[in-house]
């Protein structure tokens, strides 16, 4: 890999946070290049459009001279998966990418074996925890803490459902729906915030659960959703990638709601919406952002995991012109005064992931008392 002298003016608040700041760079030896392997492709308005949207901006505020990036679609689908190996390990014979970026549990395989062939390449993994007791020295590991966004849009989701103000419920239902790609830690780690922000604000509340079995096919997605709303759901939740898109759809057609994941998918998807009151964001961009400025200075933690969250806007809300006319005040105030006590430390939401998951049989416990009647 060739080396590159860079010097970086970088502030002490850049390693605390996901802010985006402008660096003077200076690149001596050509560009810092990077790799963004997606197990997926562009459009799906979610995830992956986050990823690459944040090096498209890091590449417009740095210059291309400075950083540069190439996103290779490998493709979601069962048929694509028996490439993203060899892709994988072509872009680690190539040599010339200071770092290579891959994210999902579906890529976790791969990267611990092209991690121990390759010592010298550099790697940023995202959303899937890293298992560090085979190595892994040369990967950075992100995750972010879905739960505590997912927990204001379980609350936001509960009081909406009865709220006589808005016209896409029946207030005299107490039922939500959730929508996920497949049943993995992470997206259980979704639902675990979903029901708990739920339960706090209605302890009445039930909750339609359903999982595509995939992160792409929509048509599917649709259906799931259009049988929660058929069965009493007012407002839903994606959290299934393209085939997330589905339920957007679904809402459109019955008339109710769905919260977007990810990317603002009431921005993205302007014919949807009004029935968008806002999107939880996982900021994958930004990590990506701060990771890579970080790695150009020296000061990226490789072999760790790190997770961010509320407090380092890892995650987070959209509270826009359309949110503050989506949803009514009082409604937006509860969410306001969870989130402050979130990032205080005051409410802590429980989490399928790391050192203080609650346990597969917890999260049982919490889907028998909210199932649906």
């Amino acid at each position: 890999m060739k080396k590159k002298v860079l010097a970086i003016a970088l502030s002490a608040a850049m390693a605390l946070s996901l802010g985006v700041v402008s660096l003077p760079v200076m690149a001596e030896d050509g560009p810092y290049k990077a790799a963004l392997l997606l197990n997926g492709t562009l459009g799906d308005k979610s995830f992956f459009d986050s990823a690459n949207a944040g090096l498209t901006a890091l590449k417009e505020e740095l210059g291309e001279d400075v950083f540069d990036f190439k996103v290779e679609q490998m493709g979601a689908t069962s048929a694509d998966e028996a490439k993203w190996e060899p892709t994988l390990y072509d872009y680690c014979d190539d040599g010339s990418y200071d770092v290579i970026i891959v994210g999902t549990w579906q890529m976790l395989d791969a990267l611990t074996k092209a991690s121990q062939d390759y010592p010298d390449q550099k790697f940023i993994y995202f959303d899937e925890a890293f298992d560090y007791s085979a190595g892994g020295e040369n990967v950075y590991n992100v995750m972010y803490k879905q739960n505590e966004v997912s927990y204001l849009v379980g609350a936001a989701a509960a009081m909406m459902t009865t709220c006589a103000d808005l016209e896409k419920v029946n207030p005299d239902d107490h039922v939500i729906g959730f929508l996920g790609g497949m049943e993995n830690s992470v997206i259980k780690d979704f639902l675990t915030g979903y029901i708990s922000g739920a339960q706090a604000v209605d302890p009445e509340i039930q909750i339609a659960l359903a999982y595509v079995g995939n992160f792409y096919d929509s048509a599917a997605g649709k259906d799931l959703a259009l049988t929660q709303y058929n069965n009493g759901a007012d407002v839903g939740y994606n959290v299934a990638g393209s085939a997330g898109l589905g339920q957007i759809e679904a809402a459109g057609d019955a008339d109710k709601y769905a919260f977007g994941v990810d990317s603002d998918q009431a921005a993205l998807l302007p014919d949807y919406a009004a029935n968008i009151p806002t999107s939880a964001l996982k900021n994958v961009g930004n990590s990506l952002i701060r990771a890579i400025k970080l790695d150009m200075e020296g000061g990226l933690g490789y072999g760790a995991l790190e997770y961010l969250g509320l407090a380092e806007e890892g995650v987070e809300l959209v509270e826009d012109a359309h949110y503050e006319e989506m949803l009514p005040q009082e409604i937006r105030d509860k969410v306001e005064e969870l989130k402050q006590q979130i990032i205080s430390g005051e409410v802590v939401v429980p989490t399928f992931l790391g050192e203080n998951a609650i346990s597969q049989e917890d999260l049982d416990a919490m889907l028998d008392a909210t199932k649906v009647q």
